[in-house]
């Protein structure tokens, strides 16, 4: 119920009750009167009826005024002093509350103030002292800052759902031009292909042993915008052992292509220029052989040829193996790691994938293989689901051993008989394993890693029992690092608080308010009207993750409104129509401004009146904004309900909150991201804790009724 709802209640039965006391009183004083008395009182009564009226409706002032002196004196101060007490606590520490009303109600916020008076003085002392101790972590947290700066990797943490943890400018800068972003709490999977995350998570919890090296592996992505970059990964782990998330190395090797490139090059040139020194010397070679009785002069001339173009030979084979050094240095994607390894992580990806049961006979322990392990598991996986299709196998065994230099891997089963082409029609075919597919095929596969494979058969009669032999090249054990001695704290960096995120799956109609992200925007427009034809000519917002106003991760764009400004809205905003000129119209902009807010919920002050102006273009710019909006006008109103001011500058004002660069599109998105945060403990305070109740609260204020 309102508060003029309530007072109105507390009239109307303020009144109705001394009314009713009125009445209670003349009807006992006539029904003691003899019935000739009676009838006189009534009949005077009745002569008397437009003064009773009177009385009445004076009455009913009377009653009026004394319900409002006890709303105003008791009441009204009452709730007053809790709202402002909820403030003290909650965002305004250096608030005084006000002592007016009753001198019961004033006593009682005296006695408040002297509380919060002790109480700033002990949370002065305290903070004085996690001043100091900020400031030592402080340093440690920019010394770890200055190194991730200098790194010349781009580094990403991420946890186990994918949540981006800390990241490096130098990685911002990999994944510039592509549809993703990167930021706090964003997703990696935007970034990074989901089944390359999985893999390696995979491959780094099973090589996760008690007293082992740390585990790491390594391998190639392409970004959105061409690059290729080769990406080592280690598992971040908790107290318990377990992987809590995935710490990501990124190295653009793009250039790396030029390499390949330059090797392809290399053969052909090999190929063109070697094969006429190395036909003039067959020939001669040949000559020689064919006639022992030759004559000296022609013996002299052919063995002049065979020496002339040896020379040739040389001299060329000597400058392209010089010229392409580089290009010979193979391995862009392929990595040492254990057989037992890579054929563990194989047999789980074809159980899960295909559903057909394998097991491991045998693995040399010391067995290393140099593998793109993704691609190799790939091709184990289509292999496995053309047996399965083809020739109903559903069991597999797996072996590896050392033939020096080079490793065998074998996949065996039995009963099936497979006919001796089927692999060199599969070989050419792009793979597929289940629902997942990639355009390359198993020829490739064997290419990048200079390997056979071929189709065998074995047991009695060699009919019954069959395998695919793979010969890949050997790798070289991974030496273990020195473990460094644990320290005893470490300095925490970005936002690591982030490792603790709740399941992304659950509905967010159920998820707290302090476990969302936020991206709290503002806009600056021609005119006060969207329907009828104003513009937006500029948009700033800011991010807000893990109860943090995130000021490095913000969106700041103007817009040209492709129609005058007038100087009212020049007044109000600054922005002078010059400066729009050349800047990109709204259907570019809000594509961009879509993907910065991705995965939020969105924060606005009067969140009405800038929706309204997004969704007239959003047809015309091919996006749709379907987040959840909050509206810091109305959890203002459902904060603070005996308040009538709910605008920016009064909740600020009322907050704490200091006011820089307002009227700015990206000021007041900084400002109105600042109230929020201290809005959200006040709603706490009255039960709202989830987005639906803050939704809910927000509905059922009167300013929910404002309309664009």
């Amino acid at each position: 119920m309102t508060p003029r709802a309530k007072f109105l209640a507390w009239v109307a039965g303020f009144y109705a009750g001394v009314l009713a006391l009125m009445a209670a009183i003349g009807v006992a004083a006539v029904a003691g009167l003899p019935d000739a008395e009676q009838e006189a009182l009534l009949a005077v009564l009745a002569m008397r009826a437009p003064l009773l009226a009177f009385a009445a409706v004076i009455l009913l002032f009377v009653c009026a005024g004394v319900v409002k002196w006890v709303f105003d004196e008791y009441v009204g101060a009452v709730r007053a002093l809790a709202e402002q007490t909820g403030v003290l606590l909650e965002a305004n520490r250096e608030l005084r509350v006000a002592t007016g009303g009753a001198r019961e109600v004033a006593e009682a916020a005296a006695a408040i103030n002297r509380v919060a008076d002790a109480h700033r003085a002990l949370r002065r002392d305290f903070e004085q002292r996690a001043r100091e101790a900020g400031a030592r972590l402080e340093e440690e947290r920019n010394r770890l800052a200055a190194l991730m700066s200098e790194l010349s990797e781009g580094v990403l943490v991420c946890n186990t759902e994918g949540r981006i943890l800390l990241y490096n400018e130098q990685a911002r800068v990999l994944f510039a031009g592509g549809a993703a972003l990167v930021g706090l709490g964003r997703s990696v999977f935007g970034l990074v292909d989901r089944e390359q995350i999985a893999h390696a998570l995979e491959k780094l919890q099973r090589q996760l042993r008690p007293g082992a090296a740390p585990p790491a592996t390594r391998f190639v992505t392409a970004t959105a915008a061409g690059k290729l970059l080769r990406v080592r990964a280690a598992p971040y782990v908790d107290s318990g052992g377990a992987v809590a998330g995935i710490v990501l190395a990124l190295e653009d090797v793009t250039a790396l292509l030029d390499q390949e490139a330059s090797r392809r090059s290399l053969l052909q040139v090999l190929a063109a220029d070697v094969r006429a020194p190395v036909a003039s010397i067959r020939a001669a070679a040949e000559n020689l052989a064919s006639f022992p009785g030759m004559e000296a002069e022609k013996r002299e001339r052919f063995v002049k040829i065979v020496a002339s173009e040896s020379a040739v030979l040389s001299r060329q084979l000597t400058e392209a193996l010089r010229e392409y050094a580089d290009a010979l240095k193979a391995g862009l994607a392929l990595e040492d790691m254990q057989a037992a390894d890579l054929l563990g992580v194989a047999r789980r990806r074809i159980q899960t994938a295909l559903g057909v049961a394998s097991e491991i006979d045998s693995v040399d322990p010391a067995l290393w293989l140099r593998v793109d392990s993704f691609a190799f598991v790939q091709a184990l996986a289509f292999l496995a689901g053309r047996l399965r299709e083809d020739y109903g196998v559903r069991g597999l065994r797996f072996a590896a051993r050392a033939a020096a230099p080079l490793a065998e891997i074998d996949m065996g089963w039995s009963g099936a008989i497979v006919a001796a082409d089927a692999l060199s029609l599969w070989e050419s075919e792009p793979m597929r394993a289940g629902s997942e597919q990639t355009p390359l095929t198993l020829r490739d596969v064997l290419e990048r890693h200079g390997a056979e494979v071929w189709l065998q058969t074995a047991g009695p009669g060699g009919a019954r029992t069959a395998l695919f032999r793979f010969v890949l090249p050997m790798g070289e054990p991974t030496p273990a690092p020195a473990r460094p001695p644990a320290a005893e704290s470490r300095p925490e960096y970005y936002d690591f608080d982030l490792f603790r995120a709740t399941d992304l799956s659950l509905a967010l109609q159920e998820r707290r308010l302090a476990e969302l992200a936020y991206t709290v925007f503002d806009t600056e427009t021609t005119g006060l009207e969207p329907s009828a034809g104003d513009e937006i000519i500029s948009i700033g917002a800011v991010r807000v993750v893990n109860g943090r106003l995130l000021r490095n991760e913000v969106f700041e764009q103007l817009v040209d409104p492709r129609r005058p400004l007038s100087r009212d809205s020049i007044r109000v905003h600054g922005i002078e129509p010059r400066a729009l000129e050349g800047q990109p119209a709204i259907a570019e902009v809000l594509p961009a401004f879509h993907r910065f807010c991705e995965d939020t919920v969105l924060v606005a002050h009067n969140a009405a009146f800038d929706m309204r102006f997004l969704e007239l273009k959003e047809t015309a710019a091919g996006v749709r904004f379907s987040q959840p909006v909050l509206d810091t006008l109305l959890l203002s109103a459902a904060v603070h309900p005996a308040h009538d001011d709910h605008r920016l500058e009064s909740i600020a004002e009322r907050l704490g909150v200091r006011i820089i660069g307002r009227h700015t599109a990206l000021g007041d998105a900084l400002l109105t991201g600042e109230v929020f945060l201290k809005l959200v403990p006040l709603l706490a305070e009255r039960g709202i804790v989830t987005l639906g109740q803050a939704l809910e609260a927000s509905r059922e204020t009167y300013y929910a009724r404002l309309q664009y």
